[in-house]
């Protein structure tokens, strides 16, 4: 399949005319689709156009007939639940890239690994845990996951502050509303205001991938754009903002 998307992507690189392509992708793609929409631009004259959301208001407005071309959802159970419902195209899904769950604020420090025994409740004092909503926007179920994994939820869950996604929880962080916020990795790259405090253990929660796929309505430009994003300029980009590679 990717044989063949990269060809797709090589026969549009000089189009007769300018298509237009909207992809719907997870809050937490944002920083590094702005950069990986410019570079597709400049080599094949197509436009990008882009929402960034939660990845289940993403998928519910899909369910709802938005015209979106191309689908990136932080976790697979989004996916899931649209090809399930016959709106995306199964033989050109795949898993894009992978991303780390970490703690943040706006105190500089060097990183700790969180452990059962991380002092959580002493350094939020009075303050809120900024996350995104815990069942069902992916960093925020992650994060729960995460933290009932080691032994937290339970202690922290009043003093929890949800948000709509990923980015808004970093905001409230940035922005002194929240002392900590859990976000992702790539998340804490695109705010200097803030600071890595802690990271989770890799096997404290599911692992974290982001599938990728054209749904049922996209035309040939879309599969272009999905080849681009296998490319290895794309493959650069995503590894600088912070993305891991996930396994084959």
């Amino acid at each position: 399949m990717r044989n063949l998307l990269a060809l797709l992507l090589i026969c549009l690189a000089t189009p007769l005319w300018a298509g237009e392509i909207t992809v719907f992708a997870a809050a937490s793609m944002k920083t590094a689709l702005d950069r990986l929409s410019g570079g597709f631009e400049t080599a094949t004259g197509h436009r990008v156009t882009r929402s960034h959301a939660g990845s289940s208001v993403l998928a519910r407005q899909i369910q709802l007939g938005a015209p979106a071309d191309v689908f990136i959802s932080a976790n697979p159970g989004w996916m899931d639940a649209l090809e399930k419902g016959g709106l995306i195209d199964a033989e050109s899904r795949f898993d894009l890239v992978g991303n780390r769950l970490v703690l943040v604020g706006r105190v500089a420090g060097e990183p700790v690994e969180i452990s059962p025994e991380f002092d959580l409740l002493t350094r939020l004092g009075d303050g809120r845990l900024a996350m995104a909503l815990v069942k069902a926007v992916p960093v925020g179920i992650y994060g729960k996951a995460a933290l009932e994994r080691l032994g937290l939820w339970d202690t922290v869950a009043p003093q929890v502050a949800q948000s709509d996604n990923a980015r808004t929880a970093l905001a409230l962080v940035a922005a002194g509303a929240a002392p900590l916020g859990l976000v992702y990795a790539t998340d804490a790259m695109a705010d200097p205001r803030v600071n890595v405090i802690a990271t989770f253990p890799a096997d404290s929660h599911p692992p974290i991938t982001y599938p990728a796929a054209l749904t049922t309505n996209a035309g040939p430009e879309a599969a272009a754009f999905l080849a681009w994003l296998q490319s290895p300029e794309a493959r650069a980009i995503l590894r600088e903002e912070g993305f891991t590679e996930v396994p084959e």
